[in-house]
């Protein structure tokens, strides 16, 4: 039995990065002494969520990966405490800028970076403004606790991603993520579609799904975003475990015997009868061959 325990979590961000940095490392303390063995932390908690505007000054906040503090700073808290921490973070490469994620092992090692494929663009998600789009490719890490695939935000939208990593042989996916209200519709609450969808991802690759949200109202120039909040554990038939509330700053956890679901997606016979063969439209932005 290769058992592991998986912790979403979520907290309010200011511009004292700081502080934000010193609340994300207390909720991974706090979900690590609840015994869990891999802990998600949410979509650019350096900073405020700052894609709500255009603003060439905020550049200044990506730095490279090699030698970046914040990972740095993690990947010590991973070796000292034993778990495995997938770390957001505002990328730059030389005249690139990137929303990445760097994979830090339960000894600190850092297994690589991916880098988000799907750069969402509407009223305050202004994300192609900043990011390129990702030009890794969807990744799965080898971690101490088990297979891991990761992606981010506007990722878990999309199907192919999370089938992607599945097939890669992800035990378990991992969303950090950003969203909220919608400035464009007062009316419109996406929370529920939001989690619906990677329930989906969940109970259609028959793996645990993570999604780690952020909370709190964060006010731009030209809008405000209250976030929803609601991160959430979902089992591998995509029913939710453990879910957060919608203000609270906190972790929540659940656990799985990776072997067991290994077998059951083995039984289940969902990846012996794909047809490939048959995908080509998916190749394709119209569908047409």
């Amino acid at each position: 039995m290769r058992e592991i325990t998986v912790a979403a979590t979520q907290m309010a961000c200011s511009w004292d990065t700081h502080d934000n940095l010193d609340r994300a490392e207390a909720l991974v303390r706090q979900a690590a002494s609840d015994g869990a063995n891999a802990i998600l932390l949410q979509e650019l908690f350096e900073t405020p969520y700052f894609c709500k505007d255009q603003k060439a000054e905020l550049f200044k906040l990506a730095r490279p990966f090699e030698g970046h503090p914040v990972i740095a700073r993690f990947a010590e808290l991973a070796r000292e405490l034993g778990v495995v921490l997938p770390i957001s973070f505002f990328e730059r490469a030389n005249n690139a800028h990137y929303n990445s994620l760097a994979m830090v092992d339960a000894d600190g090692a850092i297994l690589g970076v991916y880098r988000k494929s799907h750069i969402p663009d509407g009223p305050g998600y202004q994300e192609k403004f900043y990011f390129n789009p990702g030009d890794t490719g969807f990744m799965v890490f080898d971690t101490h606790f088990g297979r891991m695939g990761t992606a981010i935000c506007w990722d878990q939208w999309f199907p192919e991603a999370a089938r992607a990593m599945a097939l890669q042989g992800a035990e378990v996916l991992f969303y950090p993520t950003a969203i909220g209200s919608e400035p464009q519709d007062p009316t419109l609450d996406s929370r529920g579609h939001w989690q619906r969808v990677m329930q989906g991802h969940a109970g259609a690759n028959l793996m645990p799904l993570v999604a780690s949200n952020r909370i709190g109202a964060e006010p731009g120039d030209s809008c405000t975003v209250t976030f929803y909040g609601r991160s959430f554990v979902a089992d591998p038939t995509g029913a939710l475990l453990a879910e957060a509330g919608e203000d609270r700053e906190t972790a929540v956890a659940a656990t799985f015997d990776l072997d067991a679901l290994a077998n059951q997606r083995a039984a289940w016979g969902l990846f012996r009868d794909r047809r490939p063969e048959l995908y080509d439209p998916l190749l394709t932005l119209d569908g047409e061959l």
